[in-house]
């Protein structure tokens, strides 16, 4: 377990420094509200991002994104409006899915996936 909870740390900085390369201005991480956390609260280009972080030791069973259900996405939105509330934030809200996995290499790809409930829904 102490692994698996490393390993999404890990992955968690990783995301942060790739948006912030990005010139993503990171406001909040890990922000909770009632059972829902979100990883990562940006702004970047006039938008609130709310970033969830998927990372996986390997594909085998399903890609890191297929874990985020329908239920995941409202406990999210309800958190992004809980923010919005509180932090006086009057902009357009994205989500966004960052998923980190292994190459054949084993080197960390990151991949992001901009409206990222848009293209889950989508399928």
């Amino acid at each position: 377990m102490a692994d698996h909870n490393e390993f999404g740390k890990l992955a968690e900085e990783l995301a942060v420094k790739f948006l912030e390369d990005l010139k993503y201005k990171i406001l909040v991480r890990n922000y909770r509200f009632m059972k829902a956390e979100i990883d990562i609260i940006a702004e970047f280009e006039n938008e609130i991002i709310i970033v969830e972080v998927k990372a996986r030791g390997t594909d085998a069973f399903m890609e890191p994104q297929e874990a985020i259900n329908k239920k995941k996405m409202k406990l999210l939105i309800s958190a992004a409006n809980d923010f919005s509330e509180n932090f006086k934030r009057d902009l357009n809200t994205r989500f966004d899915v960052i998923t980190i996995l292994p190459d054949e290499r084993k080197k960390l790809q990151i991949t992001h996936i901009i409206n990222a409930f848009e293209s889950i829904d989508g399928n």
